[in-house]
């Protein structure tokens, strides 16, 4: 296993698009709201774990299931790009869960930060990058999701209504590229 810059900062910000802490703003000041606060440490430590765990035990599960590494990379490109279509056209394609009963675990550890979206995106990026990359990805955007948890009403002052839709929109820009890439660097598998 060897760091690589460049590779980190893909990962990262790769992680950070599909993760979309901030465009999640909405709905986790709302649960906020309604559960009288967010156990923030809690909530990204738990995140981490769905993200690590099936970062290791992802691949041993499609193997069982007979799939390839690649292929899975091509379905998760597809899952992302409709993530950021979603994010640069504002219709949402995936559901969420709205309620709130169930704390800190369903639905801020899973699905809001780490949803189907982030499982799919750790596994397709695996097939492009070494784990140390992925790992320091993750670690990254646990701290950012930590702060962004922390500091919910500043961030929602901050940026305002048009502020989050122009950061959604842009990183939903990005995903759709990262899509692109990742499907094509997968899809020669299936011409040999």
């Amino acid at each position: 296993m060897q760091f690589n810059l460049q590779h980190f900062l893909t990962v990262s910000f790769t992680l950070f698009a599909v993760i979309d802490a901030i465009g999640s703003i909405p709905i986790l000041i709302s649960l906020n709201t309604k559960m009288g606060g967010i156990r923030e440490f809690r909530a990204t430590i738990i995140s981490g774990l769905f993200m690590v765990g099936f970062l290791y035990l992802g691949e041993p599960f499609l193997k069982l299931l007979g799939v390839t590494i690649q292929s899975f990379a091509i379905g998760g490109s597809i899952v992302i790009f409709l993530l950021g279509l979603e994010m640069v056209l504002g219709h949402e394609i995936f559901k969420s869960e709205k309620d709130a009963r169930a704390g800190t675990v369903v639905p801020i550890a899973f699905p809001v930060i780490a949803g189907a979206g982030t499982l799919t995106t750790v596994m397709s990026l695996k097939a492009n990058f070494e784990e140390i990359n992925i790992l320091l990805g993750i670690l990254a955007n646990l701290v950012l999701v930590y702060i962004v948890l922390k500091s919910l009403k500043f961030i929602e002052r901050a940026l305002g209504e048009a502020g989050l839709i122009a950061v959604r929109k842009f990183f939903g820009v990005i995903l759709l590229a990262i899509a692109v890439k990742i499907f094509g660097s997968n899809i020669s598998a299936f011409g040999k």
